[in-house]
């Protein structure tokens, strides 16, 4: 494991919410949640896409977070993440380059390669040429945003005019990473210089082989192995651990039943997909998730208990090596005075933990 280091926070942001409320309610709720995570002190809000269901319906982040730039300046703003293969590579590269020349505070663009065969067929898009959609997206993407004029050859998109971005950014530049699930993708992601964007739902023995085989993977290559690296984290805070783990085991079951819905689990798409069938197995377990009786280690790999448990749970996964936290109260069906109550406690009994350990170091 890695020593502790001085962590930032940053929260979640989605079009969530009691069910039977309204879009335009959901997204009038989500502003508010941003105006608030500003207000209590947190450094970044980050943003999930998804489409066509109630799984987080925010199809169009970066037009979104560009409205919250103009809100809470103060905020930095996050993707996790943007499905790579659904865009045009060199439309996504413009449009993050606008966003950070409207906004003074860095990014931090997750990308992945997406999961949904829901959102791949409706963009008819053939799933089973993800990975390669991706790496072919990230290199135009990358090439891009250096800023100088350049072609590509590629197998899905070709760049046969020299061309130069506009927006030329000038000073901050986007933070990006990667989207990963297990130690072999972290290798991945390193080759790409990528950073690992990672979720708590795996043990912490998982994560550290993350943490370690992504920074093994750099220093082969003789690069930098420092970088940003954010974790999400669901997080429900009580005077007792009993307290917090009840009210979670109230609204994680409805998060993983969104996913059931969402990922057709009973269809079990994934096991004929070239690059998918591991998720296969992966999807059933939302099944099981959806029982409240089935959460428990879940719960103990998130920061769910009394402050002293959740502040203890921060500093293990810091000492993996995680020095930015995405702590998430907004999932589907989770009402606002809910989410509201549990980002202002940590924000004020959690964070300043690690505020004052830092002002000592």
């Amino acid at each position: 494991m890695m020593s502790e280091i001085t962590p930032t926070f940053g929260f979640q942001l989605g079009a969530v919410g009691e069910m039977g409320m309204s879009d335009v309610d959901l997204y009038g709720d989500l502003l508010s949640d941003a105006a608030y995570g500003c207000e209590l002190g947190y450094s970044a809000a980050w943003v999930i896409e998804h489409h066509f269901s109630d799984y987080f319906p925010t199809p169009n982040p970066l037009m979104l977070l560009s409205h919250v730039a103009a809100a809470c300046p103060e905020l930095e703003l996050g993707t996790s993440v943007m499905v790579l293969p659904w865009y045009n590579p060199l439309r996504f590269a413009e449009d993050v380059a606008m966003l950070q020349t409207l906004t003074k505070k860095p990014l931090h663009i997750g990308v992945g390669r997406g999961t949904a065969k829901l959102e791949y067929d409706a963009f008819e898009l053939d799933m089973s040429e993800a990975r390669e959609r991706f790496r072919e997206s990230w290199d135009i993407i990358r090439t891009a945003l250096n800023g100088e004029p350049f072609t590509f050859k590629g197998e899905f998109v070709s760049v046969d005019t020299e061309i130069r971005l506009r927006p030329q950014l000038d000073g901050i530049r986007p933070n990006f990473y990667g989207a990963i699930s297990s130690p072999e993708s972290a290798e991945i992601m390193a080759g790409l210089d990528l950073p690992p964007l990672s979720i708590a739902q795996s043990p912490d023995y998982v994560l550290d082989k993350v943490m370690n085989k992504w920074r093994a993977a750099r220093r082969e290559r003789n690069l930098s192995d420092e970088a940003i690296f954010p974790i999400l984290v669901q997080c429900y805070i009580g005077d007792t651990d009993e307290q917090a783990r009840e009210e979670a085991k109230i609204y994680i079951p409805r998060y993983f039943q969104r996913q059931v819905e969402h990922y057709e689990v009973h269809k079990d798409h994934y096991k004929d997909i070239k690059g998918y069938e591991q998720f296969s197995r992966f999807f059933a377990n939302l099944v099981s998730m959806s029982n409240p009786d089935n959460i428990g280690q879940f719960i103990d790999m998130n920061a769910i208990g009394s402050v002293e448990t959740v502040t203890r749970r921060i500093s293990e996964l810091s000492k993996i090596g995680f020095n930015h936290f995405l702590m998430s109260t907004a999932t589907p069906g989770v009402p606002k005075d809910v989410r509201h109550r549990n980002m202002k406690r940590f924000a004020y009994e959690v964070m300043p933990h690690f505020q004052a350990k830092a002002r000592a170091a």
